[in-house]
């Protein structure tokens, strides 16, 4: 299903991003200009490109061949000049070619379906999901933590529980889970893990959970009464 953001001055803006993680270029046109705290942006019909949300960074992309940055400004996804470039003064219905860097979208989609999975397997043991955060380097999903669990109480034991959780994370990616996305009424948005797991979520996502690779679990932490498991993953090769 094709999601669209709609203003009242350009029209529908589509969000080819949250469509098709793997889409790596196509042709629109330009539906909007302005300007962003004195620099000018540029919004396109087709827009290609995730902005940092969710836990998730931007997309780096290329509009005409010029290095962007995704930001959402005026109910837009717009795009405005990576640092140390100029954005040209393009004109609305002009046509452009978009593109991202295909192997900063998947790392991202790794570590947010990574991110999922997580969740997934520390809902099953009855614990709630605080918040979480996918950024390569700082990746992680915090629990509110549980009473009555001891484990968690000294090193060996929160060994002892991460290994689960090891073993858990490591049968859903054996068993290739599919990676599915829909719109519910209101306009929200559903990522589900097959039957494992869904939650609302507007990142981009790998196809299946056999696309991960490389997913490691450091001993868990307790900090503050909640439940700290960092992680790391890749995606395997897409070509």
């Amino acid at each position: 299903m094709v999601h669209s953001i709609v203003d009242s001055r350009v029209g529908a803006q589509i969000s080819a991003y949250l469509d098709d993680t793997y889409l790596e270029q196509l042709d629109t046109r330009v539906i909007a200009v302005g300007e962003r705290g004195g620099a000018p942006w540029a919004a396109v019909e087709d827009c290609l490109f995730h902005p940092q949300g969710g836990g998730q960074p931007a997309d780096r992309g290329w509009v005409a061949d010029v290095e962007v940055v995704p930001v959402r400004e005026s109910g837009l996804v717009v795009v405005v000049a990576a640092e140390g470039g100029v954005l040209p003064e393009f004109a609305v219905g002009e046509r452009v070619r978009a593109r991202i860097d295909l192997a900063v979208r998947t790392a991202h989609a790794a570590l947010h379906t990574a991110g999922h999975l997580v969740e997934a397997v520390g809902r099953a043991r009855g614990w709630e999901m605080a918040a979480s955060n996918h950024f390569p380097g700082q990746s992680r999903v915090e629990f509110q933590a549980p009473d009555g669990d001891e484990r968690l109480a000294d090193p060996e034991g929160r060994e002892a529980v991460t290994a689960e959780l090891r073993a858990a994370v490591a049968a859903a990616v054996a068993d290739d889970l599919p990676v599915g996305a829909r719109w519910l009424p209101g306009g929200r948005r559903e990522v589900s893990l097959g039957a494992l797991h869904s939650a609302p979520c507007g990142g981009t996502h790998v196809r299946r959970l056999g696309d991960l690779t490389d997913v490691v679990l450091p001993t868990l932490k307790v900090k503050k009464g909640r439940v700290r498991v960092s992680y790391s993953a890749a995606h395997r090769s897409v070509r």
